[in-house]
């Protein structure tokens, strides 16, 4: 359950990264990449619940700095929160 919830999260991200500007998109797709491989092997899930949280923070911030509206990531807010 927790790697299903992982991976809704990483394709959620994904999806995000297509409201960024056309020469942004590769980069924060390496970046997402990179940053859920490195915690798949996670098992705790409080552990998870933490990194979620990150996840949707980075997010909401990358979000912000490209100045797209944060109601896009209501999605993934859903999934990080539950």
């Amino acid at each position: 359950m927790a790697m299903q919830r992982a991976l809704r999260a990483y394709l959620e991200v994904l999806r995000l990264v297509r409201h960024l500007p056309p020469e942004t998109r590769p980069y924060y797709c390496k970046y997402a990449r990179e940053n859920f491989v490195n915690y798949r092997d996670l098992d705790e899930s409080a552990s998870l619940d933490e990194l979620l949280q990150r996840a949707y923070a980075h997010s909401t911030w990358v979000l912000d700095k490209y100045a797209v509206d944060q109601l896009a990531a209501n999605k993934l807010k859903q999934i990080c929160s539950n």
